[in-house]
């Protein structure tokens, strides 16, 4: 099987992809200083219960946004799974697809493996919209170029901020108003209605924007842990992907050796 694992901003999943398809996952927040030796310890546990072992990893492929993180985990695949790693983007594993913007090598892994899992999944024009510490907006051409998109503030990142920054202010659970209304009548209410209304509002406004400026319709595929939060009041989603990174690290692990697993 194949250990996939993807570094973001806030988190890192280890997945374990047999022939495509996702038998377990893990997470755990992203610390750059964390050693080979903490992350062995930890997954072998995991592994553990869920009836496997390191015998079953038969190769591992990394994508992160965290340079900082990588050299670890190299050393965690070379030391504890005697696998030399495949790096997301580097060497053999050079992006299969178009970077059509101006600064190509400066888009992130996440964003290029998620634009690969779309494209293999769905046809046409697409939009990825992924909520993770930045709330990302991607295009991808119909052929599977990556042509530019959109970097806000992730929800987190706009709460905390607010709560930092105000101090009368309460730290809330982001979550769904409990009514359609839009004026709140606590302080925690007007808190909840400004970030989740707020957020609703920016992900229809810029995705129609998007729209607008191509003129055509996108088939638009949402990913991250707050998607399916989104949906539930609004129609701008066509498809929700939860796994959209690892099914990218997957599928380019595919691409780069064609080896079985």
């Amino acid at each position: 099987m194949l250990l996939a694992v993807d570094v973001g901003n806030t988190n890192l999943v280890f997945a374990l992809v047999d022939k495509g398809e996702i038998k377990a996952r893990w997470r755990i927040a992203t610390d750059p200083r964390r050693t080979a030796d903490q992350y062995s310890v930890w997954l072998h546990q995991l592994l553990e219960l869920e009836g496997f072992g390191r015998g079953d990893v038969e190769a591992v492929i990394i994508g992160t946004v965290v340079p900082r993180a990588l050299h670890n985990l190299e050393v965690l695949s070379e030391k504890y799974f005697h696998k030399t790693p495949v790096i997301a983007g580097q060497g053999a594993a050079q992006w299969p697809l178009q970077l059509d913007v101006d600064e190509p090598q400066n888009v992130g892994a996440d964003r290029a493996l998620n634009a690969i899992a779309a494209h293999a999944k769905y046809p046409g024009d697409l939009m990825i919209i992924d909520f993770g510490t930045a709330t990302t907006f991607d295009v991808v051409s119909s052929s599977g170029a990556y042509t530019g998109g959109i970097i806000a503030p992730g929800i987190n990142l706009s709460l905390d901020a607010l709560v930092s920054a105000a101090a009368k202010l309460p730290r809330i659970a982001i979550e769904a108003p409990e009514s359609n209304s839009v004026i709140g009548r606590t302080t925690e209410s007007q808190m909840i209605i400004g970030i989740y209304w707020g957020y609703v509002a920016m992900i229809e406004g810029l995705a129609e924007r998007i729209e607008r400026e191509l003129g055509r319709s996108l088939t638009v595929v949402a990913t991250g842990g707050l998607a399916t939060l989104f949906d539930k009041h609004t129609d701008v989603f066509d498809a929700i992907e939860p796994d959209l990174t690892i099914q990218g690290l997957s599928l380019l692990y595919d691409m780069t050796t064609r080896a079985p697993r």
